[in-house]
């Protein structure tokens, strides 16, 4: 399994909002961005002094960036916070670095393992690279795909069935179940 990160990603600063130093971050982690947080950029460490938007366009301005000109200067470059300033999550949450590396099952298939979190439209899913080779298995996060999260062992547990794909080495999905 993957090691633990020092840092966790919290977006990226885009453009300038107003004339106070303060940007719209996007790919925003609103978990991440709130007052008082300490955030790594550039080659800097500022505190967050100024939180406004919405937690899916949020707008912030960061201690030592008073204008525009010096917000403008930061555009692009990724907004870090250290792991240990990250909040505790709720139970059956997880930051996406615990579950990157993770090796997924349905049983005792060893389907693959988790090579990253991606955020879609209604669900966030798990990229999962088969054991076997091939196009990567994507895992909706929704309770019907996923038994059990596990990262202190790095094991995933998910349900093939659910998912309409079938295990390594099993029949073609239309003998599955099949009597003789």
């Amino acid at each position: 399994m993957a090691g633990t990160p020092a840092k966790l990603s919290a977006g990226r600063v885009g453009r300038p909002h107003g004339l106070d130093g303060s940007f719209y971050v996007t790919g925003a982690r609103p978990r991440l961005l709130e007052i008082g947080t300490s955030v790594d950029v550039a080659g800097l460490t500022a505190a967050i002094s100024r939180r406004a938007g919405t937690d899916a366009r949020p707008i912030v301005r960061l201690e030592g960036i008073d204008d525009r000109a010096a917000a403008e200067a930061l555009r692009g470059s990724e907004l870090a916070v250290d792991v240990e300033q990250a909040p505790t999550l709720a139970e059956g949450e997880w930051w996406a670095h615990e579950l990157q590396g993770c090796e997924v099952h349905d049983g005792d298939a060893h389907l693959g393992t988790v090579l990253r979190l991606i955020e879609l439209p209604s669900c966030e899913a798990l990229e999962v690279r088969p054991e076997s080779g091939g196009e990567p298995l994507l895992v909706p996060m929704v309770k019907d795909a996923i038994r059990e999260v596990d990262p202190a062992h790095g094991r995933i547990e998910v349900d093939l069935e659910f998912l309409g794909a079938d295990a390594p080495s099993a029949p073609p999905a239309g003998r599955r179940g099949e009597r003789r």
